[in-house]
């Protein structure tokens, strides 16, 4: 259960930008906080006593004015805009996501998703000749087809990707910040798609790609294409986190097969086993995709999860005395925000106004799926 901000095309980029920039505020937490009070900047103005009421100890400050500031300067400065969610250049497709970036930064051309339909072609980094040939054929005869092809702009089997279709157009999601280039072997390829393509990114201006930020680009490619296909991954490969991603978003999954004999075929057969569609050509994808190609999911694309209301009024003596059966219920072990409603028994409102305070407080950390758990040590950062 989540709550969902139709458009922030009217906000301020200053205040969305400062909102999802701020210590422990996700894209999860970021449109709740926005359903709740309206507003970005009013949000903004909630954030400290959010963040005490759930037992943060120093105060939660907002991201810094002027650096944001500088960050909108910058990118510009770069030749990239910033697209808010909801704005005719967003991603149609990733609105449904549970988890939608607030803003996008983009450098290239938007008509790559807004005029044609989108196939994600991702792989393993140290992949085989063969496979990388094998991804370069795909992606140059689905882009002779009229699609756009997304990757990641990672070694291997995503280089090929782009590098097939940079004719047809291709789009490429990076982990870092839009002037990052990452991998620097891809410095070329980097500025060709900055020319006849587009890079995407939801990371800040100069950020360097890290490890938590790869699940979250993987989102992205997953999320604005109809299918996602898969050319050779090794089991618990980031592809397959890929691959996962788009079968919760109800997109089409297809792999390539691959020799038994070799580590990197295991995921993709094992996708195979698991119901994926087989993909031995460009053909096999278009007709897999064949029922999802309709103007209807292009521009109303259904979403992951129902909408709900922002609460009504809810005094403090609601709040504390239920903060500790949610807290009781909570473990570290992650579970729904559904199921958590229903064992503690109480208006969804309340709990989640709870959550909203714990996460900001650093207390609660988000998964996919929609659920929380508590937050360990370790560092993780808060969705």
């Amino acid at each position: 259960m989540m709550m969902q901000y139709s458009s922030l095309a009217n906000e301020k980029p200053l205040d969305v930008l400062r909102l999802i920039r701020t210590q422990n505020v996700g894209p999860v937490t970021f449109f709740n906080l926005v359903a709740f009070y309206g507003s970005a900047s009013a949000a903004l103005e909630k954030l400290p006593e959010l963040a005490r009421r759930g037992g943060r100890k120093q105060p939660l400050i907002a991201y810094d004015k002027n650096a944001a500031q500088k960050e909108i300067d910058a990118t510009e400065k770069f030749g990239a805009r910033m697209i808010l969610y909801g704005a005719p250049d967003y991603p149609k497709l990733l609105l449904a996501l549970p988890d939608a970036p607030p803003l996008i930064t983009v450098i290239g051309h938007a008509h790559l998703w807004r005029q044609k339909p989108v196939i994600a072609l991702v792989g393993a980094r140290n992949a085989s000749a063969n496979g990388c040939q094998f991804a370069q054929k795909l992606a140059r005869d689905l882009g002779e087809a009229g699609f756009t092809v997304v990757s990641g702009l990672a070694r291997g089997i995503d280089t090929f990707a782009h590098k097939g279709s940079l004719a047809g157009g291709t789009v490429g999601v990076i982990a870092g910040g839009i002037d990052n280039i990452y991998p620097p072997e891809n410095a070329i390829l980097f500025g060709q798609l900055k020319e006849t393509g587009a890079i995407v990114s939801e990371q800040p201006f100069g950020a360097i790609p890290f490890a938590g930020a790869f699940p979250g680009r993987n989102r992205i490619i997953a999320g604005m294409s109809m299918g996602t296909v898969i050319v050779e991954a090794a089991p618990k490969s980031g592809s397959l986190i890929t691959a996962r991603l788009a079968g919760e978003y109800n997109r089409e999954v297809f792999a390539v097969p691959g020799s038994p004999l070799d580590p990197r075929s295991k995921g993709c057969n094992q996708l195979l086993k698991d119901g994926a569609h087989m993909a031995e050509s460009a053909a096999d994808i278009i007709q897999g995709i064949a029922h999802l190609r309709s103007s209807a999911m292009e521009e109303n694309p259904p979403a992951t999860y129902t909408p709900q209301p922002p609460p009504g009024a809810i005094d403090d003596a609601q709040l504390d005395g239920a903060r500790a059966l949610v807290l009781e219920k909570l473990g570290y072990a992650a579970v729904s925000v559904d199921e958590l409603i229903a064992q503690c028994n109480c208006p969804a409102g309340i709990v989640l106004t709870i959550l909203l305070e714990l996460e900001l407080a650093g207390r609660v950390r988000r998964s996919a799926g929609n659920k929380v758990a508590l937050a360990s040590d370790s560092g993780e950062e808060v969705a």
